[in-house]
């Protein structure tokens, strides 16, 4: 990487942990400024605005999700393993996030009500995940792991509100044990629309 790009990460790096802290609303150049010991027009010179850099930093932190969490999942086969690989390693991620902040999250309380391109990224990276985890409950009813009359969209909320659960009493509330409830909840949802008659065979 050249020294401009290098900077320029480095800034992305330093912005994305005051944004998980802060908000993406609380992210200003000045701030950004003073933690990476730069004046703001340095910090502008690799971003335009403060909404190009609240851009690129979701950029940033999507990519990471990604990255933890979608395709390392994408690797374990159709149906059950597949979502719940999903599951596991997005508990696991919001588990890590408890001292800093879930950017999905805490930016869905920003911007449930403030319009433009950022509240439209958020939701259209919300939404891309949500479809993932919708396919995975599909795959898991094509291949006779769950019941055929299993609704995608009804489990699919229940896990979001496991997560969100689990982030709330965590990180608001700071109750011991949250991650075991949320993992005991998933367990219990899975049993729920499982197939009894499923033979152990995988299809992939």
């Amino acid at each position: 990487m050249r020294k401009g790009e290098q900077t320029r990460a480095a800034i992305l790096d330093v912005a994305l942990e005051l944004a998980s802290r802060n908000g993406l609303e609380g992210l200003t150049i000045g701030l950004l400024a003073d933690r990476m010991n730069m004046s703001k027009s340095g910090v502008f010179a690799h971003f335009g605005s403060r909404e190009d850099l609240q851009m690129e930093v979701l950029k940033l932190y999507h990519h990471r999700f990604e990255q933890e969490v979608f395709y390392p999942s994408v690797k374990e086969p159709r149906g059950l393993p597949r979502l719940e690989s999903m599951f596991a390693r997005w508990v696991k991620r919001v588990s890590v996030e408890i001292a800093s902040g879930c950017i999905y999250i805490s930016g869905a309380v920003e911007y449930d009500d403030r319009p433009g391109p950022i509240r439209e990224s958020l939701v259209a990276m919300v939404r891309a995940w949500q479809g993932a985890l919708l396919r995975a409950v599909q795959q898991s009813i094509d291949c006779g792991a769950l019941l055929p009359d299993t609704d995608p969209n009804q489990l699919v909320y229940e896990m979001y509100g496991l997560i969100l659960a689990l982030h709330h009493d965590a990180r608001f509330l700071r109750v011991p044990g949250a991650l075991d409830r949320a993992n005991h909840g998933f367990a219990r949802l899975i049993e729920n629309y499982r197939n009894p008659v499923h033979s152990h065979h995988q299809s992939n």
